[in-house]
């Protein structure tokens, strides 16, 4: 029986990936165990995913703790969704990561995996991070390690140059851009066969086929139909990412939100984001829209739930290491010969395979020039910023903000010393580790 350990699953995944682990025959008498700091959300997963269990009569067991070395030792699986210091996306200190840049005239959509607010979110969640991975170290040398915590690329790249686990990072950026071109095309996206490489939320679909055909051939001439309905509604849901695959040739991943914060082609000056059709963001919600049926409260509360499977990687590549049969997935790996024209050693996103003897990414060779431009200073940055980390390097930290091409287009140097300065005090309590003298754990502050 397999024992897979979720740290973080009291956020909105922990259920979400409980269930999908029930999905899989493979899984299902799996021994789950759910970590998180905030007992009352835990509770609220913890009774879920009992009640699911129970509901279907599975083998699987599940058992809740706040304390990560209760459950750790012999796990096979370890799964890290952390927000550290607060809420993910909601309340001090991500309100701290939009706000502060945007008086300086920086304007952010997510903030979770480049530019000034990744930075800082980078730098408050690598130490807690590394203490969890250590104790995983000790406790259970042999897991594997799944993580979906951002900034990805940064905290791969930690994960994979500062322990000795197997370790990669997870997203389903990719997934969804499949999906959401499919959506507007009327295709089928289990149908389509792609290759896509580069960095986590900018990588791109090199090729990408459905059924045989081209589905950039599909995509240019439904485009083509300006007067189409579909195709207007498109044009502004997806203004930036069209943009860079009518200039550049390959669409990218993630979003176009999330991709208009990484170029500084989109986000400035003003009549820049109204034409295509981006908005400032003036709010940073207080608190967390609860949308998960396992969070509500009274009579919305569900005491099972129904088991599917979602698009998430980390159950195929389980399943994979207890079967030995292969599955094909996406992960963020070091650059060791994967992509020839990217910096070596440093965070890539590239196909890989796992088995039961492990996983092994995919050889793509180079990429499209251009593309490779593109990628190169956002990962020359994400080395500062690991750098940061692991010397305790303020300076090196000031680096990867005021070289991030978003924030030079619009802040002089010393505009953009006085905002990190300001950033580092509104966040001071989370960085207190950077100071030499500290000694002992690094607090650990979770979502309230």
């Amino acid at each position: 029986m397999a024992k897979i350990v979720i740290i973080g699953a009291g956020s909105g995944f922990g259920g979400r990936l409980s269930l999908d682990v029930l999905s899989r025959e493979a899984l299902q008498g799996t021994e789950i165990c759910l970590c998180d700091l905030n007992e009352r959300r835990l509770d609220k997963v913890y009774r879920y995913v009992k009640g699911t269990i129970d509901h279907y009569k599975l083998p699987a067991t599940v058992r809740a703790t706040t304390d990560r070395l209760e459950v750790l030792p012999d796990a096979d699986f370890v799964v890290t969704s952390v927000s550290v210091g607060g809420g993910a996306y909601y309340g001090n200190p991500y309100r701290f990561e939009i706000q502060i840049p945007q008086k300086y005239g920086i304007e952010q959509t997510v903030a979770d995996s480049m530019s000034v607010g990744a930075t800082f979110r980078f730098l408050r969640t690598a130490p807690v991070h590394m203490q969890i991975l250590r104790d995983v170290e000790r406790l259970a040398p042999n897991a594997v390690h799944l993580n979906h915590t951002n900034p990805m690329s940064m905290l791969s790249y930690l994960h994979s140059t500062q322990t000795h686990l197997k370790t990669v990072g997870l997203c389903h950026g990719i997934v969804h851009t499949n999906q959401t071109v499919c959506k507007y095309l009327g295709i089928e996206p289990e149908k389509t066969r792609y290759l896509v490489a580069g960095i986590n939320h900018l990588s791109w679909f090199l090729n990408w086929t459905y059924e045989g055909r081209n589905v950039y051939d599909l995509l240019r001439d439904k485009l083509a139909d300006i007067d189409n309905a579909e195709t207007q509604e498109f044009e502004i849901k997806e203004s930036v990412r069209l943009e860079l695959y009518r200039q550049f040739g390959y669409f990218p991943t993630e979003s176009n939100g999330h991709d208009s914060e990484y170029l500084p082609y989109f986000r400035r000056p003003p009549e820049l984001m109204e034409w295509y059709h981006l908005s400032p963001r003036r709010e940073v919600a207080d608190s967390r829209r609860i949308t998960q049926e396992w969070m509500k409260e009274g009579e919305d509360a569900k005491l099972y739930g129904e088991i599917v499977r979602y698009e998430e990687y980390t159950t195929g590549i389980m399943e994979a290491f207890i079967t030995d049969v292969p599955f094909k997935f996406y992960g963020n790996v070091m650059n060791k010969g994967l992509i020839s024209n990217l910096p070596q050693n440093l965070c890539v996103e590239v196909p890989c395979m796992a088995d039961a003897q492990g996983i092994n990414p995919v050889h793509v060779g180079s990429l499209p020039t251009q593309l490779a431009v593109m990628n190169r200073p956002q990962m020359s940055i994400q080395e500062l910023g690991v750098q940061a980390v692991v010397n305790r390097d303020r300076e090196a930290a000031f680096y990867a903000v005021a070289l991030d091409p978003n924030v030079a287009a619009v802040c002089s140097l010393p505009r953009i010393r006085e905002m990190f300065e300001e950033l580092w005090v509104a966040e001071g309590n989370l960085l207190a580790w950077f100071d030499p003298s500290h000694t002992g754990p690094v607090p650990e502050i979770c979502a309230p």
